[in-house]
């Protein structure tokens, strides 16, 4: 990867030559001095960035006049300049009440002028910063907080913040500020070389843009990777997710040390807290005479007793373990896989112990196979995580409902290893199946217990995507997840996987409502492999049923859950879709049956921006379309004439007609970016094709539509002409571009 710390320097010494050159004309230098804070103060000026200075003087009463003449030939070269005019009391004075001052001022380094000024204002500054800091470093930590809170993670974002965000260069700054309150060391040489490659990152991002940006949107990810010589988008993300992990995790061990000054000496002695394992001031370390090389075990029975405990390993422990650790014998012995289990089955705690070993290179010691995915982005707003961190979040997830199957531990390993294949080309359920094989035997699981794992492994989105795409009163559908499923066994570790899976993934990915389908869906799957018949398809109730029959239709808005109930006919998904979308309303779910002659939909939606419309102008609008006297197409098209156009590339949207998936419908499955009306598109394509939407599953995940609907021609019978399929799926096309 190409470097510009070299360019970053060059940079700094011009600037630093032009502006000892404007403070040399701009008067006599006596009693004053021009220091440079921020990226200039530290030699890390990027293409966009602005200057900050300070002047300080002894009390010259010209010395306005001398800023004067160097501001402005700033000004006019059109760079950014943020400035300021001190005595260096006033400058000490500043430092005691603004900690974005004192954190620049610790840093500041002398460019023109009397040096003197500036060592007796960086001694004087320094010193309250140490007798303070107590006080001074718990303010560090909430701006911190505030601050991570705010950007988010650079490690796991689609377009993250490099100056702001969790992982980012002001994080490495705070450990700096830390250090020189003399409470915690240095950043080590780890953190440093993360923090250059995500200097580098912003460099390289202002000579792709021509201005001084932080955040790395996902148009500009290529040209950034170009510049820095990388492959592509894919290959820069995964490199800054690991500086970013990098950088997280060193800030989070110089807060530890912080904790231990504010909280005071700690209890003295050890506690043990398993086999060669013992609790020392807080922290995980090893007991004397346990030595890693002659008990390969020790460093998942350490991780274990940590997790379980809630506390943090010693960074020394987690550098021996490293370092001195003997390699697993493989199969692993039975205790080594009760420890992984611990570990995980520690549910939260898990993540940082994970994270520590992970970050010290022990898991991928364990796991040889885990490299694949290290730090993998996944590319997808709906993810949160990079692959790795998804995985160990799913397990922590998966911990809560280990109550609920009868094997735990092939519960905890599922989750913790159901995308591995991610890291390999293909279906990454399909080539994860494979892996999971050989991990499972290297883990020294048994053949059954190996094929279970596989099998959950390979289906792990068999439940969630089948009781969100599939109509789940059609036979076929519970009769082709039993088959797959096999056991009992089975269903339970996949349903606990699919929950456990989804809140890893984000708010988009598992909600209410998916998880109601999946549990019903779980309901008739297992009553499917004890032989009971199949539990009736819910009904309508009465006070449905005379809703749809008194005037036609009925409609009921409850906030963001919008019910239709009315006699069923052709076009009444797509034109009740229409309604919400004219009224800019964005539909995430929504699920349409019929029983008997009524049909019931029941959609979920948000505002696109602001409040939400008048329920009652809703339900009237609702009203008019289905007495046919609203014409929807007309209000759409006004619609869409105000929207502003899509300027971002999108992958191309695409139609499947699913074959085998009903016995009495078509299933037809549509992938897209979501956009206003898109539902009114669809459903009116199928009306040009003659077709009847006996049912539908509609969700919208991130800015991804995946819809799926049964369809049935005229005559309610699928389609089997290979030409009316071909036109389905053109119409629909056209209709989504």
């Amino acid at each position: 990867m190409r470097s510009f710390a070299a360019a970053r320097a060059s940079r700094a010494a011009d600037t630093d030559r032009w502006l000892k050159d404007l403070f040399r004309t701009a008067g006599d230098g006596t009693g004053a001095a021009l220091l440079a804070v921020g990226s200039l103060g530290r030699r890390e000026l990027a293409p966009g960035s602005d200057l900050d200075l300070v002047l300080l003087h002894e009390g010259r009463a010209d010395i306005g006049a001398v800023a004067d003449r160097i501001w402005y030939p700033i000004w006019d070269s059109a760079v950014g300049l943020d400035h300021s005019v001190r005595t260096v009391d006033e400058a000490v004075e500043v430092a005691r009440a603004d900690l974005k001052a004192v954190l620049g001022l610790i840093q500041a380094r002398h460019v023109a002028g009397d040096p003197e000024l500036t060592r007796k204002a960086r001694e004087a500054v320094l010193a309250g910063w140490r007798a303070d800091s107590r006080r001074r470093l718990a303010e560090l930590r909430e701006m911190s907080d505030r601050r991570a809170e705010g950007s988010g993670e650079v490690a796991f974002l689609l377009e993250p913040d490099l100056r702001d965000g969790r992982g980012g260069l002001r994080d490495l700054q705070a450990m700096q500020a830390v250090a020189a309150a003399w409470v915690a060391s240095a950043p080590g040489p780890r953190a440093r070389e993360a923090y250059e490659l995500v200097l580098d990152v912003r460099h390289a991002l202002h000579m792709v843009t021509g201005r001084g940006a932080d955040r790395l949107v996902l148009q500009e990810q290529d040209a950034v990777a170009g510049a820095l010589g990388l492959l592509d988008a894919e290959a820069l993300m995964r490199r800054l997710a690991e500086a970013g992990r990098t950088i997280a995790h060193a800030f989070d061990v110089t807060w530890r040390a912080v904790d231990r000054l504010v909280s005071g000496p700690s209890p003295r002695g050890r506690r043990p807290l398993a086999d060669g394992v013992v609790e020392q001031a807080g922290e995980v370390v090893l007991a004397r005479g346990a030595d890693p090389r002659r008990d390969p075990v020790l460093v998942l029975r350490a991780a274990a007793a940590a997790a379980g405990s809630g506390l943090p390993l010693a960074p020394a422990t987690v550098s021996v373990l490293a370092a001195q650790s003997a390699p697993l014998p493989v199969p692993w012995p039975e205790e080594a896989r009760d420890a992984l289990v611990a570990v995980l089955g520690a549910g939260r705690a898990a993540v940082p112990v994970w994270e520590e070993l992970d970050q010290a290179g022990i898991i991928v010691k364990l796991l040889p196979d885990w490299e694949r995915v290290r730090h993998r982005p996944q590319r997808n707003p709906i993810h949160r995580f990079t692959v790795d961190r998804h995985l160990i979040e799913a397990a922590a997830n998966a911990a809560a409902h280990t109550r609920e199957v009868s094997r735990p531990d092939l519960l905890l390993i599922s989750a913790l290893l159901h995308d591995i294949g991610k890291g390999w080309p293909g279906d990454h359920s399909a080539t994860g199946e494979v892996v999971v094989r050989d991990i499972g035997a290297r883990i020294g699981l048994t053949p059954p217990d190996v094929e279970i794992l596989a099998t959950v492994v390979r289906h792990h989105l068999l439940l969630p995507e089948t009781a969100t795409r599939r109509d789940l009163d059609d036979p076929v559908t519970i009769e082709k997840v039993a088959g797959t499923v096999g056991t009992r066994e089975v269903l339970e570790l996949l349903a606990a996987l699919a929950s456990a899976d989804g809140h890893a993934t984000g708010p988009a990915a598992w909600n209410a409502w998916k998880a109601g389908l999946v549990t019903e869906l779980v309901r008739r799957v297992r009553s499917a492999l004890s032989g009971s018949p199949p539990p009736r398809a819910p009904t309508l109730s009465q006070a449905q049923v005379a809703l749809a029959r008194h005037g036609g239709g009925a409609v009921r808005v409850n906030g963001g859950a919008v019910t239709v109930v009315a006699p069923d006919r052709p076009g009444l998904l797509w034109s009740a879709a229409g309604v919400l979308a004219a009224h800019r309303l964005v539909v995430r779910s929504a699920s349409s049956a019929a029983a008997g002659s009524t049909a019931v939909i029941e959609f979920a939606v948000v505002p696109e921006y602001g409040s939400p419309p008048d329920p009652a102008t809703l339900e009237a609008d609702l009203r008019l379309v289905l007495a046919g006297r609203l014409d929807i197409e007309q209000r759409l098209a006004r619609r869409t004439r105000s929207l502003r156009p899509v300027r971002v590339p999108v992958a191309p949207p695409r139609v499947t007609l699913v074959d085998d998936a009903s016995a009495t419908a078509t299933v037809v499955e549509v992938r897209a970016h979501d956009r206003p009306g898109l539902l009114w598109r669809i459903g009116r394509a199928f009306g040009e094709c003659g077709l009847d939407v006996r049912a539908a599953r509609v969700e919208t995940l991130g800015a991804e539509a995946v819809d799926v609907f049964y369809v049935v021609d005229r005559a309610g019978r699928p389609l089997s002409d290979g030409a009316q399929r071909t036109q389905v799926r053109d119409l629909v096309l056209a209709a989504l571009r």
